[in-house]
C-alpha cells in the first residue's frame, strides 16, 4: 500500500513539476523529483541509523521495524518511477540503470524476508548523501556556472563524500553484512554487488577528478605564461 500510495505521489509531483515548470523541460523536473527525493532518503535513513537503530554495524539481519519498513517502501517507489523515466527517455546508461535495478531488487528482498532493513537503509543513506551533489552539478552546468568557484566545491565534496561514505564506510559496513551470521546469503551477495558497482562509479569518478585536475592544471600554466609574458612586454616598452 506504502509502495503504491508513495509511487503516485512521486508521479503526480513530477507532473506538477512539468505543469508549473514547462520551459525547463523533462529532465530539469524529473532532477528537482530527484534531488528531493535524495534528500528525504537521506533525512530519514539517517534517523533510522543515527536515532531509531538498531546500529547497522552491529545488528545486521534484524528484523524490519515500521520506520524501516516506510522509508523502503518510499524509495522502493521513487526508483521505481526513476527507472521507467530514464528507460523511456534513454537518459543514462548500463552503470546508472544497473545501480537502479540492483537497488530496487534489494529493497523488495528486505521487505519480502521482513529482516536487514536497517542495513538497507544504511545503503540507501550512502547512496544518497551524494545525490544532492550530483544534481547541483549538473543543475550548475544547465545554468551556465559549473566552470566557477561553485562548481569545483560542488565537485570536490562530492569526491570526498564518495570516498569516504560509499568505499570507506561501505567497506566497514559489507565487512560486519559477511562476516555476521544472522543475514540471509542472497542479502550477503546483493550488498556485495553492490558495493562492487561502487568501485564501477569510482573507477569513472577517478578518471573524472585526473581529467579536471589536469585541465586546471594546464589553464593555470597557460595564465601564468601569459602575465609573465605581458609583464616582459611591459618592461620592454
Amino acid at each position: 500500500g506504502t509502495v503504491g500510495g508513495s509511487l503516485v505521489g512521486w508521479i503526480s509531483l513530477y507532473t506538477c513539476l512539468c505543469g508549473l515548470n514547462a520551459k525547463r523541460g523533462y529532465e530539469w523536473n524529473c532532477r528537482l523529483v530527484t534531488l528531493l527525493h535524495g534528500l528525504l532518503c537521506v533525512c530519514l535513513t539517517a534517523y533510522v541509523g543515527f536515532v531509531d537503530g538498531p546500529w547497522p554495524f552491529t545488528h545486521p539481519g534484524t528484523e524490519n521495524t515500521p520506520l524501516q519498513i516506510t522509508t523502503m517502501a518510499i524509495s522502493l517507489s521513487y526508483f521505481l518511477f526513476d527507472m521507467a523515466w530514464c528507460v523511456y527517455f534513454r537518459t543514462e546508461g548500463p552503470v546508472m540503470l544497473a545501480h537502479h535495478a540492483l537497488s530496487i531488487l534489494g529493497i523488495m528482498l528486505a521487505l519480502g524476508l521482513g529482516e536487514s532493513g536497517i542495513e538497507t537503509c544504511a545503503v540507501l543513506f550512502g547512496s544518497e548523501v551524494t545525490n544532492p551533489l550530483l544534481q547541483a552539478r549538473w543543475f550548475l552546468r544547465q545554468l551556465g556556472r559549473y566552470d566557477s568557484l561553485a562548481g569545483d566545491v560542488v565537485d570536490l565534496l562530492f569526491v570526498a563524500l564518495f570516498v569516504s561514505v560509499r568505499i570507506g564506510v561501505g567497506g566497514r559496513m559489507l565487512y560486519c553484512e559477511l562476516s555476521a551470521t544472522r543475514p540471509s546469503l542472497v542479502v550477503k551477495v546483493g550488498g556485495t554487488a553492490i558495493y562492487v558497482l561502487s568501485w564501477v562509479f569510482m573507477v569513472d569518478i577517478g578518471r573524472f577528478a585526473c581529467r579536471k585536475s589536469r585541465t586546471k592544471y594546464q589553464r593555470w600554466k597557460e595564465q601564468h605564461r601569459t602575465v609573465e609574458a605581458n609583464g616582459l612586454s611591459g618592461k620592454a616598452d
